[in-house]
């Protein structure tokens, strides 16, 4: 794909959502690392769901920290993989208390260094939470960079590298979310809605549907 292609895509995608925003709640940097490290294999709506009800209790590291293993089970029980999830939590708390004077450290190293936080994770509260340009590539992102041809890569460090490269600088720092969004409604796994695309006549994904 050429760069006026991939410029004319991102116009697009801004045009149709100047301000994207990520579909998980929250008020400030930890509630958002939180809900990002609750969100592996799991649903923004299930995390929704259960930081819905944690947060109003506890939305600090200290006071997430004082439930406990046990109590925090109780508010995430229905996300998967929530044991694991609990103990990454209090432990990131725990971390983030003693290190950090209990606030989200602005750092990649730092934020990476935390339980259960790779560089996805770490990409989606710099950009975020902080504004910083970074892409974070899930498997929505992966799918569409490769299907459309915007961005290929065989692993999604491949991708994240191939993004960083080859989208200009004003796109950057929403090109996360434009593409998260496009991948979980229109660009699905299975049978890709072309019909309803709306950078479907740029796009150069070959077996497209008319869905």
């Amino acid at each position: 794909m050429n760069k006026d292609k991939r410029r004319l895509i991102l116009e697009r995608l801004r045009e149709n959502n100047p301000k994207p925003q990520t579909e998980l709640n929250w008020s400030s940097p930890f509630e958002l690392l939180i809900a990002v490290l609750l969100s592996a294999q799991a649903t923004d709506v299930s995390v929704n769901k259960a930081t819905d009800k944690l947060y109003p209790i506890a939305n600090t590291p200290q006071g997430i920290f004082d439930l406990g293993v046990d109590g925090l089970k109780e508010f995430i029980k229905t996300i998967g993989l929530f044991n694991s999830k609990a103990e990454n939590t209090i432990k990131t708390c725990r971390i983030l208390l003693d290190k950090h004077n209990g606030e989200v450290p602005e750092d990649r190293a730092a934020l990476e260094a935390l339980p259960g936080v790779g560089r996805k994770t770490a990409n989606v509260v710099l950009n975020t939470a902080f504004g910083w340009p970074t892409i974070a590539v899930d498997t929505h992102i992966y799918r569409v960079s490769n299907r459309t041809k915007l961005a290929m890569g065989k692993t999604v460090d491949d991708v994240e590298q191939k993004l960083l490269k080859v989208v200009p600088k004003e796109f950057k720092l929403d090109v996360h979310h434009w593409l998260i969004l496009h991948g979980r409604y229109t660009c699905v796994a299975r049978k890709p809605r072309c019909g309803s695309c709306l950078i479907e006549d740029l796009c150069e994904f070959k077996e497209k549907t008319d869905v």
